[in-house]
């Protein structure tokens, strides 16, 4: 199955050279561009993605906001924030607005084309320890999540484990359970957390103070 992918970047150059890696996967296909967050949309809606690449600083419309714009679709892609500082606090609120995830400008072509695809299947989480560095700079927020305190011991056990970043199969292996149990657990952490996806899930984590972001 080909993952489609849509690449929003103010930079020309950037855009190309995205483009040139991505394409020349035979499970990867580019299907579309957007040279601002405000034309992201219509690209979307047109050619229905799995995953889009979204630069964080574009003129006109920012990637946060062209993000919580795609995310409101029916049907919403992944969104992958590109960016060139991973300390930047662009990216952490990129991230709360429900990107799935974040990649460096300066990645090798190898570790661009593994996140895609790692994104677009939801297993994994990317980059835990710099999602927790952005969690820990930011102060708690001022209203707990409330789905924490609904977790179940074992669901409590399994969120712990997504902040490190294990996958499912990772994670079976860890509390010597099958796969199937540990999608049941993910999917039901997901639900009482009201999140997207697992870095929304761990960014609650963190903001509630069930997991140290220090």
């Amino acid at each position: 199955m080909t993952l489609k992918v849509v690449i929003a970047d103010d930079e020309d150059l950037i855009r190309a050279g995205l483009r040139i890696i991505l394409d020349g996967e035979p499970d990867l296909e580019v299907v579309g561009e957007a040279a601002d967050g405000a034309a992201v949309l219509p690209v979307v809606r047109r050619e229905r993605p799995d995953v889009v690449l979204m630069d964080v600083r574009m003129p006109a419309l920012d990637g946060i906001r062209a993000t919580e714009r795609l995310l409101a679709l029916d049907h919403p892609p992944k969104v992958l924030v590109v960016t060139t500082f991973e300390n930047d606090d662009h990216v952490y609120d990129a991230l709360r607005a429900g990107a799935s995830g974040f990649l460096l400008k300066r990645t090798r072509p190898d570790e661009l084309i593994q996140a895609v695809r790692l994104v677009a299947t939801g297993e994994s989480l990317l980059f835990p320890a710099a999602i927790r560095a952005l969690a820990g700079r930011r102060s708690r927020p001022s209203a707990p999540v409330p789905g924490i305190g609904r977790l179940t011991g074992r669901e409590g056990d399994v969120l712990r484990l997504m902040t490190r970043g294990l996958s499912n199969h990772e994670i079976a292996a860890e509390l010597v359970v099958s796969q199937e149990t540990v999608k049941t657990h993910v999917g039901n952490v997901l639900a009482k957390l009201g999140a997207r996806d697992r870095t929304q899930a761990v960014i609650a984590a963190y903001e509630s103070g069930f997991v140290a972001s220090g």
